[in-house]
């Protein structure tokens, strides 16, 4: 009997609110007392901020389409395939960090014992020893491409993942909290957010949705506010988009450890069953029906893990 060291994976795009599904992930992990392997999605990309702006620069230049980081053409789907490979099997493999901001760089560069700057990567270094799963937060956690590169093939990250979580906003808040972020945190204004989001809707189609149908749990919030026009500077709503109380969450689970939606939704105030793969709540209870629906889900591949590796100890 061989040991499978499970991989759980969070996936969608920039403003789906994967980050927010990370720290609940986070907070069961921390509760049932596990060594985690973290890996962002953003290591993963094939340039730096410098390489990347310049490649889009030269793809508009071509008269091609735009080169985005949604597409395979930025990533390195194949070194996430093999990472992902190499820990199902001895719970080893290599990880690498992007460094978003000058924070990030003063710890990166505090730790190696560098000079990087932010929009740069660190050297790949192997991920931690003695870790009990492996955590995956970014765009491609159940991505499945051809590679049209030198060695053509297929890579095939999501038959790795043992739990996959989708993030699928309505689209009109995906936006919204895009522009949100990109032009409060970020020096660009809503007219060149909107010009991004147009650029990569090709990819957003080809790249991203199609993950959310290899996904073991979606939730996909939708608005009770007029969100009509994401765009729009006055917006009578949060620039970010509507507040949990002015949203549902749409819960598709298809995981064989959820045999019975209907006694989560009895355990969730105000929550119903649209069928039975399908649970509708208030914004409000989202990170108790992750809870909930995560937390056995979990347990489950902890413990067969560790069953098993009791097996080959015996």
């Amino acid at each position: 009997m061989s040991v499978q060291h499970p991989i759980v994976a969070v996936t969608g795009s920039s403003g789906a609110g994967t980050s927010f599904v990370k720290r609940a992930v986070e907070k069961i992990f921390e509760r049932e007392n596990l060594k985690v392997a973290i890996i962002e999605g953003d290591s993963f990309h094939k340039y730096t901020r410098t390489e990347m702006r310049a490649k889009v620069a030269e793809s508009k230049a071509n008269g091609g389409p735009v080169l985005t980081h949604f597409s395979e053409a930025a990533n390195e789907f194949g070194k996430l395939e093999e990472l992902f490979a190499s820990y199902k099997e001895t719970a080893t493999g290599k990880k690498r960090y992007y460094i978003h901001s000058e924070e990030e760089a003063v710890e990166h560069n505090a730790r190696l014992g560098t000079n990087l700057e932010p929009g740069e990567f660190t050297p790949w270094e192997d991920i931690e020893e003695d870790t009990d799963i492996l955590f995956y937060e970014g765009l491609h956690g159940a991505v499945k491409r051809k590679d049209h590169g030198p060695a053509e093939g297929m890579h095939d990250v999501a038959q790795h993942v043992d739990l996959g979580i989708g993030v699928a906003p309505v689209i009109n808040i995906e936006w919204m909290q895009k522009i949100y972020r990109d032009t409060s945190e970020r020096p660009y204004t809503v007219a060149q957010v909107r010009d991004t989001i147009m650029e990569r809707m090709d990819d957003y189609m080809e790249t991203i949705v199609p993950q959310f149908h290899r996904t073991h749990v979606n939730f996909q919030r939708i608005p009770l506010v007029d969100t009509s026009d994401p765009f729009s500077t006055q917006t009578e709503i949060a620039p970010m988009g509507p507040s949990p109380e002015d949203s549902l969450v749409i819960t598709h689970v298809r995981h064989k450890d959820i045999e019975d939606l209907s006694l989560i939704v009895d355990q969730i105030e105000g929550a119903w069953l649209q069928n039975e793969t399908t649970m509708i709540c208030s914004g409000t209870q989202m990170v108790q029906a992750m809870d909930i629906i995560m937390t056995p889900i979990i347990q489950n591949l902890i413990a067969k893990k560790r069953a098993a590796m009791a097996k080959l100890g015996a």
